[in-house]
């Protein structure tokens, strides 16, 4: 027999031999599994989360140039948007990134980002900007992992019907409705039959950031952020006066009418819309201790 042939024939035997047959692969590291240990089905997992939250942060506030258009500062602010919702979702596993969380991260990085102090300021220059900018960034993921402890277990679908899911939390501003109005309270829930999971849902997860404009927002917040007793008992208050701010045309309206205008809530005073809120009974809270 011809050597060469020999020497090729060898050769295919232990090439054959170097070959991954079928059954020696993880079926966990397989491209299409969907097996959760499977790192590919991770990698999948995470290209998804950050596809959502890049066209979430695309859609911030685009009547605002701070986060709009093409200039590097906006390209700059929504990388930065980028960078804390997605090391968020991967340290938070359980939660992920859900829809509508850039809205309630970008009022805290546009006061980072505009802080006048010395140390923060985006007027700076050069490397010195740069350097601000970080800051801005680090500080903005700080505070809004802080924000998102004082509701993380509205996010949580297991524990909806717990003591404090999200289902617990829409009663208890239910209560607090019927202590102040019980005839508004009447209206909504027997007569109308309009759950508040249908519109207050979102008014708490979202921290009321997609019910009033930008500068409203901030306002709010100032007063959401500063309460004594916490977030949530301020959040719940200013909830409860806006279905009273707007009493008389929920007391007009049908199911459809109140659902619509609940969903898109009107322009009112900001002020007085505290101001209500902090005037409010709560068995449970004493008004004097309440700051607007």
């Amino acid at each position: 027999m011809d050597e060469n042939l020999v020497s090729n024939e060898q050769e295919k035997d232990n090439n054959d031999s170097e070959v991954l047959s079928g059954h020696d692969i993880s079926h966990g590291d397989h491209p299409l599994s969907e097996g959760k240990a499977s790192l590919w089905h991770q990698y999948f997992q995470e290209a998804d989360i950050a596809e959502q939250i890049e066209r979430d942060v695309q859609r911030t506030h685009p009547d605002i140039k701070f986060f709009s258009g093409d200039s590097p500062f906006s390209l700059e602010n929504r990388k930065a948007l980028r960078n804390i919702l997605l090391l968020f979702a991967k340290l938070n596993p359980a939660i992920c990134y859900v829809q509508g969380m850039n809205e309630v991260l970008a009022p805290i990085y546009f006061v980072f980002r505009n802080d006048p102090s010395e140390q923060h300021a985006c007027e700076g220059l050069g490397l010195h900007k740069t350097h601000e900018k970080s800051q801005a960034e680090a500080d903005s993921f700080y505070c809004f992992v802080r924000l998102m402890s004082d509701s993380i277990d509205h996010f949580c679908k297991q524990l909806d019907n717990s003591p404090i899911g999200i289902l617990s939390t829409l009663c208890h501003l239910m209560e607090l409705l019927k202590t102040n109005d019980g005839k508004l309270w009447h209206h909504l829930q027997i007569t109308n039959k309009v759950n508040a999971q249908f519109y207050a849902f979102r008014w708490i997860t979202l921290l009321l950031t997609q019910e009033f404009n930008f500068n409203s927002i901030m306002r709010i917040w100032d007063s959401l952020l500063s309460n004594p007793l916490g977030i949530q008992e301020m959040l719940l208050r200013i909830c409860c006066a806006m279905l009273l701010c707007v009493k008389s045309r929920l007391l007009a309206g049908d199911f459809t009418e109140n659902l619509k205008l609940l969903q898109h809530y009107p322009e009112v005073n900001i002020e007085h819309l505290l101001q209500v809120a902090k005037e409010l009974t709560n068995p449970t809270t004493c008004p004097s201790e309440l700051s607007v």
